[in-house]
């Protein structure tokens, strides 16, 4: 079919595998394990299973956050989950998230741990768990979690939409790239009124909205998603630029974005976080010339 022919449905859809251009080996139809593996379980109460994908980044962010409130119950161990080789179709995978998608954080601090799944979940989880980072009062708590869950619900949009039609799709496809360029554009306008006349998106405070906002689109904002920010005109969102400046200046937010990165320098990459002073020793075991000691 070349784009001169319309696609007609067929009457009933069936799984073409090799369909989905760069993620299509992640993509099926159905649910459920592919193979028994069981999770690794490292020392701490928290276990975090993740990639440093926009929602991976979120919970990294917050534990770090977390730790560096002075929460020691926050310390975590930091698996990674390497989607392209269908790590979260194993078995052990499948039980913490029965919908395959990272992160899954297990809190093992119960006789039974508990599981809890999307990012969203975990961020809400975590902010309750140590009284922190989501306001207790009532209008204040409403806004932070109106935004929380403005975020979930947009980020597909972001994501799987201009995300995947404009960098990974087969195929570029105009009416696609068209749809979700001018929605993702909406939703950046909408941050950028709010950012005018608020430091953070909940307020004047730092919360959790910040946090699962940030990866998405403080990333798009500063041109570190897809190379889309020329063909989306980012730099006129001035506020949101301001504000995904003044987090990433963070040294949790820093320190969070190393957690389960695969890409980009090394030195930005710390596969996976079991002690705080991974940050140190990891890196400069990556960066040490080779031959060296």
């Amino acid at each position: 079919m070349d784009e001169q022919t319309p696609y007609v449905p067929p009457k009933v859809w069936t799984w073409n595998k090799p369909n989905g251009g760069h993620f299509a080996s992640i993509n099926r139809p159905v649910a459920g394990a592919t193979h028994d593996k069981e999770l690794p379980r490292g020392k701490h109460p928290l276990q975090l299973y993740s990639l440093a994908t926009p929602n991976g980044v979120k919970v990294t962010v917050m534990l770090e956050e977390l730790l560096a409130l002075g929460h020691e119950g926050a310390e975590y161990d930091a698996w990674l989950v390497n989607i392209r080789e269908g790590a979260q179709f194993s078995s052990g995978f499948v039980g913490a998230n029965p919908n395959s998608k990272i992160p899954a954080l297990l809190d093992c601090s119960f006789a039974e741990p508990v599981r809890v799944f999307e990012s969203g979940a975990i961020l809400l989880y975590l902010a309750e768990k140590f009284g922190t980072l989501v306001p207790t009062d009532p209008v204040l708590r409403a806004e932070c979690l109106s935004w929380l869950f403005w975020q979930m619900g947009s980020a597909p949009y972001l994501g799987g939409g201009f995300g995947h039609f404009y960098a990974y799709a087969p195929i570029k496809i105009e009416y696609a790239i068209d749809r979700f360029a001018m929605e993702v554009k909406r939703q950046l306008d909408v941050l950028n009124q709010r950012l005018a006349t608020s430091r953070y998106i909940a307020g004047d405070d730092y919360t959790i909205a910040d946090i699962a906002i940030w990866p998405w689109y403080g990333g798009m904002a500063k041109g570190q998603l897809y190379e889309g920010g020329e063909f989306l005109q980012v730099h006129e969102y001035t506020h949101v630029i301001r504000w995904a400046d003044e987090i990433a200046q963070r040294p949790a937010v820093r320190r969070g974005r190393m957690v389960n990165r695969v890409m980009g320098p090394l030195e930005t990459q710390l596969h996976e976080r079991h002690d705080a002073s991974d940050f140190e020793t990891q890196t400069q075991d990556k960066l040490r010339p080779a031959g060296s000691t």
